[in-house]
């Protein structure tokens, strides 16, 4: 199976950080042959303090989604945490994910099942790849045409992920689209004094330690200055490391 890429910043933080990624997208899609789905979110609902950048919500990020696509063509990828949300963000994006901490919320899944998007479940941090196949049954018997399977992690201990990749076959056996979440794989929850830290040396590693595995999709969050990035900067690609670690992926 051809391999896909999902990338773009963590949140919405301005239209001209959405136009820059969105141009490198097409540049290293037109290089490479390749089709990059764009990604961002509407919202953060879940950072660590009430202080932390949310994005500019569902209206004001979902026509800034739609511009994206409309200017550059690429496919979108955005994340909802409410019920309420599935159908108007089906009406914008390809691909609609479900978080890791809501991988389990009935209500999510059948109503992103009933939108007709793919639905794409990022594996939770407490679950195992094989107790996944519960919450894709969940999407497939409301109506769901494709879902993908995204690994981020396990939690080890406080303020800590470590990644079993024997989840990544297991995952295979449930849905034939594996996603390796290769940013958000080296956070380090809660660990940045009121916010998430990281390591975005590791995300290489990761990427490539799970094609080894098996995985047929890899997910990067980038930013053209990830240090001063309003979420998850610590763990975000650069901008300008995207394409490098790309062609590696296609060619090794």
């Amino acid at each position: 199976m051809k391999p896909i890429f999902i990338a773009g910043p963590c949140v919405i933080e301005s239209a001209e950080l959405l136009d820059t990624v969105a141009r490198e997208i097409v540049s290293i899609n037109e290089a490479l042959g390749t089709e990059i789905i764009f990604k961002a979110s509407f919202d953060k609902a879940n950072r660590t303090s009430l202080k932390s950048f949310r994005g500019p919500g569902m209206d004001k990020g979902l026509q800034m989604l739609a511009d994206v696509k409309y200017k550059y063509g690429l496919r979108l990828l955005t994340d909802i945490h409410e019920s309420s949300q599935a159908e108007p963000v089906g009406e914008v994006v390809d691909i609609i994910q479900i978080p890791a901490f809501l991988c389990r919320q009935t209500d999510l899944l059948v109503a992103a099942a009933k939108t007709g998007k793919t639905v794409n479940i990022k594996k939770a941090q407490f679950l195992s790849g094989v107790d996944m196949k519960y919450p894709v049954n969940k999407v497939l018997d409301s109506g769901g045409k494709e879902v993908w399977l995204t690994e981020r992690g396990n939690s080890f201990g406080y303020n800590n992920l470590v990644v079993d990749f024997r989840n990544i076959p297991d995952m295979l056996d449930i849905t034939p689209r594996v996603i390796m979440d290769c940013t958000h794989s080296v956070q380090r929850p809660g660990g940045g004094n009121g916010s998430t830290s990281g390591d975005r040396k590791f995300v290489p590693s990761m990427a490539l330690a799970a094609k080894a595995f098996g995985a047929n999709g890899y997910f990067f969050e980038v930013h053209p200055n990830p240090d001063e990035g309003l979420s998850d900067g610590p763990n975000m690609l650069k901008l300008q490391d995207l394409k490098p670690l790309i062609e590696k992926l296609l060619k090794e």
